[in-house]
């Protein structure tokens, strides 16, 4: 999956909102058609958000487009996904996964629609939201290639904390233990972390502080519920010129050493070897990733 920094939520039923989503800055926009879409209502949603993707995967080839389906258990998943695959879907964003055997109940959906779409490739953005979630995270996150993000979250008021009966705080400590162990199973299983999520809309300074403590667990990038909190999290995700240029540095100097036939070298004040080098050819390529991105850097 690409390194989305920013995933905006958008209710599949609030059509006047699509363009403000796709005009944010958003490296993927979400339509939701879970728990923001009142029930008499999710017929219709299901074909405004065909329509959006048609639309939108045209007008903004860079963005991601995903949908979040209602949760398997609802009966509701296989509607909306009939309706929602289409060319220009990027993937799903798949709720109440509590097992690896969810996630092959996901693939034989998908494998269907896909067929009957012409489209391939869907990829899946997984909540890990139940407490069932967080003790099989590993074998969730490893579960499919169709797997390419999941996320360990936080949010005050949403399903995370009502299955742990967490307290929230704003410095989050009371959701280390399952973000953490839930970022070492993406890791593990080369998927791409997220985390989530802010929900008080006018704190911008609280959302800032909030996606770098994100950034320096380990995270690469996050949900956002309103176009206001994009570039907030763009930026915070997004390496700074003076990061770059270190790092584009520290690999141009190690391989100067490398070719006079020296394992090591100094750079500035930091003993430089095959590992920081490795870091930094990562680190740059990701820099490269970003640029394709819709938000771009």
């Amino acid at each position: 999956m690409k390194p989305y920094r920013s995933v905006l939520f958008v209710p599949a039923h609030k059509t006047s909102w699509f363009s403000k989503a796709a005009e944010s800055g958003a490296d993927a926009v979400c339509f939701d058609l879970e728990d923001s879409v009142p029930a008499h209502l999710k017929e219709s949603a299901r074909l405004e958000v065909r329509a959006a993707v048609e639309s939108l995967s045209a007008s903004h080839p860079a963005m991601g487009l995903f949908v979040r389906c209602n949760s398997l258990g609802t009966g509701l998943a296989g509607l909306d996904l009939e309706a929602a695959v289409v060319p220009g879907l990027t993937g799903v964003f798949a709720p109440k996964v509590d097992t690896a055997i969810d996630v092959i109940r996901y693939d034989t959906l998908l494998d269907h629609f896909e067929a009957r779409a012409g489209v391939s490739g869907l990829e899946y953005i997984v909540p890990v939201e139940t407490v069932r979630g967080i003790v099989n995270c590993e074998e969730i996150a490893a579960a499919s290639p169709r797997v390419g993000a999941m996320i360990g979250p936080t949010a005050e008021h949403a399903d995370i904390a009502k299955a742990v009966g967490f307290e929230w705080t704003p410095e989050g400590l009371e959701s280390v233990y399952h973000r953490t162990r839930i970022l070492i199973a993406t890791r593990a299983a080369d998927r791409h972390p997220l985390t989530a999520l802010w929900e008080r809309i006018r704190d911008l300074d609280g959302l800032r502080e909030f996606s770098r403590r994100g950034r320096g667990m380990g995270f690469r990038g996050q949900i956002v519920l309103h176009p206001t909190h994009v570039p907030v999290v763009n930026e915070v995700h997004t390496p700074d010129k003076a990061s770059i240029e270190f790092y584009q540095g520290l690999l141009s100097t190690y391989q100067e050493a490398e070719a006079r036939g020296d394992g090591a070298v100094m750079y500035g004040d930091i003993h430089v070897d095959k590992a920081h080098a490795d870091k930094a050819t990562e680190w740059l390529a990701r820099v490269d990733q970003l640029a394709s991105l819709n938000g771009g850097i």
